[in-house]
């Protein structure tokens, strides 16, 4: 391969740079001359917003500080590629780029629509007897990708949502016993709840945990949670209940848009959640009388760098490594997946898979690993995501706060 480029698409993750960390470094071990990045992913490029790393990554301070930078370094978007029969003239002018800057290999960095993106690319491209190759690189906090036992973004995030319920447990124990206070945290997912089952992890040998979580994968009945939350209070001063932005009412409305039925959608017609937690409260605080707040964690859960998981970091870095590594082996219209072994503790590693098996294939907790009647998760889940957030990567700090590789 002569040249490469590499994008990112899609929400942003505490270690989505780590992938194009791993793609500029192997593509260099393997001479490659140019690895060039697309400025606000595949709709930067249409506007040969193309930068080259070599400016930025020519040394191991910043290769180091990369990683510790939060957000899409590149730039992301949310562009959804046309169905390549009703216009061929975006593919056209997609590899009339490619061409102008004799790439060989396209990465991409992102989830479920962004594997979209590779498989149409790849598909134009077998079609027309291009020449480049296209690799999806996995990333989202939702951990909804199919295949891969789990994507990288997951388990940073995770860490997260548990470290920082530690401390909102403690904080809503702090006063006493004259009337309970109830606190619904709102935590990402819109059909998997992943990020929410993460909650779980808070409970540990120094926190009681969660009084409840609920996800997407349950039915979720609104006189019931506010029930339970009034038996809850006849025996806790302090309640904390984590529910995934999600949750549904039987009739398949979202509970956000119990007050706002006017949600805004993406460019790939995704509502635009937001809101759950508050709605609850509201209606919580109407119906018993109890003090209530909610949280809303929102960009925070994927934003938080300063306590991303090692090995989550490590994972996004070798992901990245091997899909350069696969694409100089000629393969194309594949993804990344990382494989695990816990035969004698947690071990990683990649391998490639069809694109055309994962791309718009969303992937869902198994409802065994769920315990419907306490809302809460099974061993199994716990046994599944521990290893993921293990380890940390200390920020490299500058009078007294974190520093960030900038784009110029």
């Amino acid at each position: 391969m002569k040249n490469i480029i590499v994008g990112q698409s899609g929400g942003p993750t505490a270690v989505i740079n780590s992938s194009v960390a791993g793609v500029y470094k192997k593509a260099k071990e393997l001479g490659v001359e140019r690895v060039y990045g697309m400025v606000y992913g595949i709709e930067g490029f249409l506007n040969e917003n193309i930068i080259d790393l070599d400016d930025y990554l020519n040394n191991d301070e910043n290769y180091e500080l990369l990683k510790r930078t939060p957000s899409a370094f590149l730039g992301s978007c949310r562009y959804k590629l046309p169905k390549i029969e009703d216009n061929k003239e975006v593919y056209e002018k997609i590899f009339e780029i490619l061409d102008k800057y004799e790439i060989d290999a396209l990465f991409y960095i992102g989830g479920n629509d962004s594997m979209d993106t590779i498989k149409m690319l790849s598909d134009y491209a077998k079609e027309n007897n291009k020449k480049q190759v296209f690799m999806g690189v996995p990333k989202t906090i939702d951990n909804d990708l199919p295949i891969t036992d789990h994507c990288p973004g997951y388990g940073s995030s995770a860490k997260y949502i548990a470290t920082s319920l530690k401390e909102v447990i403690r904080d809503n124990a702090s006063f006493g016993v004259v009337k309970p206070t109830v606190c619904i945290v709102e935590i990402m997912g819109r059909h998997a709840g992943w990020l929410a089952a993460a909650a779980a992890l808070a409970k540990d040998d120094t926190c009681e945990g969660v009084d409840a979580i609920y996800l997407p994968e349950s039915k979720f009945d609104l006189d019931e949670f506010v029930a339970s939350v009034e038996e809850l209070a006849k025996t806790k001063h302090s309640i904390v209940i984590a529910v995934s932005e999600g949750v549904k009412t039987s009739d398949g409305k979202f509970v956000c848009e119990l007050s706002n039925e006017h949600i805004a959608v993406d460019a790939f017609g995704h509502k635009q959640l937001s809101g759950c937690g508050q709605t609850l409260a509201n209606i919580v605080a109407t119906r018993t009388g109890l003090k209530t707040r909610a949280i809303e964690y929102s960009t925070l859960q994927r934003a938080a760098t300063h306590i991303a998981s090692l090995t989550d970091i490590n994972e996004a870095e070798m992901v990245g490594m091997k899909a350069v590594e696969e694409a100089n082996n000629g393969k194309t219209g594949m993804m990344v997946i990382i494989t695990r072994d816990d035969s004698n503790g947690y071990t990683s590693s990649a391998d490639t898979y069809d694109i055309h098996d994962i791309a718009n294939v969303e992937k869902k907790i198994p409802l065994e690993w769920i315990d419907e009647e306490n809302k809460q998760m099974k061993e199994e889940f716990i046994k599944y995501a521990k290893p993921l957030i293990q380890g940390e990567l200390a920020p490299i700090f500058k009078d007294g706060l974190p520093v960030h590789l900038i784009r110029k």
